[in-house]
């Protein structure tokens, strides 16, 4: 009986595990005639009722950051900060927009020699959270 009890508790904690863990990120490299540009995307992970996506691109020496959060009420504060290889880059407050409920922050950075490491954190009411990283090759 207590086997069991401990073989249902392993695959509880192994399915929170993969339920909570970080997105892995897609990326992709540009070929031929797109002058090096790079992309990556990662799906952000969210608590209850929030989503949240990522998106990097590199052109011409910078990183466009794109981060998008959507939530079902409009009018709601979220603090969010961009990290850029282990440093805060960017942080605000940001008000939820109208009755979607969403917001999309779009900010520049600098393109790093080598892979570049952007995350990007939100805290909205009543301790939701969403959080995505990607990584954008060198």
């Amino acid at each position: 009986m207590r086997s069991r009890s401990f073989a249902c508790c392993a695959v509880c904690v192994l399915a929170l595990t993969l339920l909570c863990g970080p997105v892995p990120a897609s990326a992709k490299h540009g070929g031929d005639g797109d002058d090096g540009r790079r992309e990556a995307r990662a799906a952000g992970a969210c608590s209850a009722g929030a989503t949240s996506k990522l998106r990097l691109r590199s052109r011409d020496g910078a990183i466009s950051v794109e981060f998008e959060v959507k939530r079902r009420r409009g009018g709601e504060r979220w603090r969010v900060v961009l990290v850029h290889e282990r440093r805060v880059a960017w942080r605000s407050t940001i008000r939820t927009k109208g009755s979607s409920g969403s917001f999309r922050i779009r900010r520049s950075l600098e393109d790093y020699d080598g892979p570049d490491e952007v995350t990007a954190r939100a805290s909205g009411p009543r301790g939701l959270t969403c959080e995505a990283s990607a990584r954008l090759a060198g």
